[in-house]
């Protein structure tokens, strides 16, 4: 027996039905319930509304009213308790109905017995809490699946998707029903990746966490690393959790760079020092043995060879000198500059260019301007560098510069995007390496110098690109 006795509402106009409920009641275990009748459709409503009882026990026929119409007034409630039906003989249509309306059990007036309406109380109860322990775990389920910050996306070894909350969502730029739509594979850059995962998942059951590319539904790369395990075997259903860590692996490759420009910088000092020196000596040579006259004519082959020794070595100490200018901490004459306006005057310094090689221009510029501190000639030298890089990249008459600014809470940021052949994966991370260049008459110092004034400025730069689509170089800086 429990401490607390079992509050029982009994909604019946027959009070012969009520008291003999309550007799049998009793027989059972005197104290273990306490019964409380009512003897009309309104009275009863009126004792739901003291939310005070544990169980139900409802007659169908209740005058102009039913005992649906007091089902439906219970669903109506938050807390909708457990009712028993009471039914006449043969009523097997309303028995029916009343469990189809969300009765847990019905007896029939005439059949019931002490122990037949104890087993139905206790039924009805262990019911109704199951239910409760049911919805509580759904609850707290949907909780972490609509508030997640993570991606949480529900598939199945068909490669459907199921389910996705709003976080995969918004990060994968799908509505609902377009995303369920899709194959899982879809949402993998690589088919080789998701085949991988798949056999993974649906031959182990779990995976650990690896990482992946995604790609969004306005085809945005996206790293990922996906933890996933199997919810339903028979089903082959299982539950992937996706962080994005696109930003995370920008930032690390960002710190990288900032740390191999640094070290690039030592070494140009070093070289230059070390170089110069002996370069100046065999200049001074040079200069020497063409002043002074010669003890044995040799005729001109000599002033060929000594032209050739000279310019060469003036053009070593050229680079040499243009190597210590692209990595090392440069004088800035700061002030405070729209961003939108710097990249107004590095298009009009490319205007020529664009024009000569009939580039289309798509601008979309922060309107109104956001302010960044900066030296406006050297900025404006790092854009110029960025978009005649494009201009090259791209085939006159067909190539599409396009300039975005996007502000993002303390920075800003530029894109520079072009339409032209791309760069290989391969060659992306040397793209800032000093000389390192794929044109013919380049010196490969151009990103490099451009890199070195965004860092100087406390600013970053990023590029994807992808063979054949073109490239986007993403520029970040403070907002002043």
């Amino acid at each position: 027996m429990s401490e607390r006795p079992i509050h029982i509402l009994m909604i019946d106009d027959d009070e012969d039905d009520f008291f003999l409920v309550t007799e049998l009641l009793h027989d059972i275990s005197p104290g273990q319930y306490v019964l409380e009748w009512a003897s009309t459709y309104q009275k009863g409503i009126a004792a739901l509304e003291n939310n005070s009882h544990d169980v139900f026990l409802v007659d169908y026929r209740l005058g102009p009213n039913t005992g649906i119409d007091v089902l439906r007034r219970i669903q109506q409630m938050p807390n909708q308790l457990p009712v028993i039906m009471l039914t006449g003989k043969g009523d097997y249509k309303i028995d029916q109905e009343a469990m189809q309306a969300g009765a847990y059990d019905y007896l029939v007036k005439g059949e019931i017995t002490a122990d037949l309406l104890e087993r139905s109380i206790r039924y009805a109860l262990d019911e109704y809490n199951h239910r409760r322990s049911i919805e509580e775990s759904e609850k707290k389920y949907y909780g972490i699946f609509e508030k997640a910050h993570d991606l949480i996306v529900l598939a199945d070894c068909d490669r459907n998707i199921i389910d996705a909350n709003p976080a995969a969502l918004r990060t994968l730029r799908y509505s609902r029903e377009q995303l369920l739509k899709l194959h899982l594979r879809d949402l993998f850059v690589s088919r080789e990746q998701s085949e991988i995962f798949l056999n993974n998942i649906c031959n182990t059951g779990a995976t650990t966490a690896l990482e992946y590319e995604f790609k969004t539904a306005d085809n945005k790369k996206l790293t990922v690393l996906i933890n996933a395990v199997t919810l339903d075997e028979a089903a082959q259903i299982f539950l992937c959790v996706i962080q994005d860590i696109t930003d995370k692996k920008r930032e690390e490759q960002e710190k990288q760079h900032q740390e191999k420009f640094v070290i690039t910088g030592r070494i140009a000092r070093v070289i230059a020092h070390e170089v110069r020196n002996p370069l100046t000596n065999i200049l001074l040579a040079v200069s020497q043995f063409k002043e002074e006259e010669p003890v044995v004519a040799a005729g001109e082959d000599t002033s060929l060879y000594t032209d050739i020794i000279e310019r060469n070595c003036t053009r070593i100490n050229q680079l040499i000198t243009e190597l210590l200018h692209s990595t090392r901490m440069i004088e800035l004459h700061m002030d405070q500059y729209g961003i939108s306006e710097l990249v107004e005057k590095a298009l009009v310094l490319a205007q020529d260019r664009l024009q000569l090689n009939d580039i289309k221009v798509e601008k979309n510029l922060l309107l109104p301007d956001v302010m960044v501190n900066a030296d406006e000639e050297k900025v404006v030298i790092a854009f110029l560098n960025i978009i005649i890089n494009a201009i090259e990249a791209m085939v006159p008459g067909k190539g599409v510069l396009t300039v975005t600014g996007i502000r993002n809470q303390d920075k800003v940021k530029l894109m520079i995007a072009d339409n032209g052949a791309g760069i290989p994966e391969d060659k992306l991370a040397r793209l800032f390496d000093p000389f390192y260049t794929s044109k013919a008459k380049g010196t490969g110092l151009g990103l490099t110098s451009t890199q070195n004034i965004l860092l100087n400025h406390k600013g970053t730069i990023h590029v994807d690109s992808e063979p054949g689509k073109g490239s986007v170089f993403t520029i970040a800086l403070p907002v002043a």
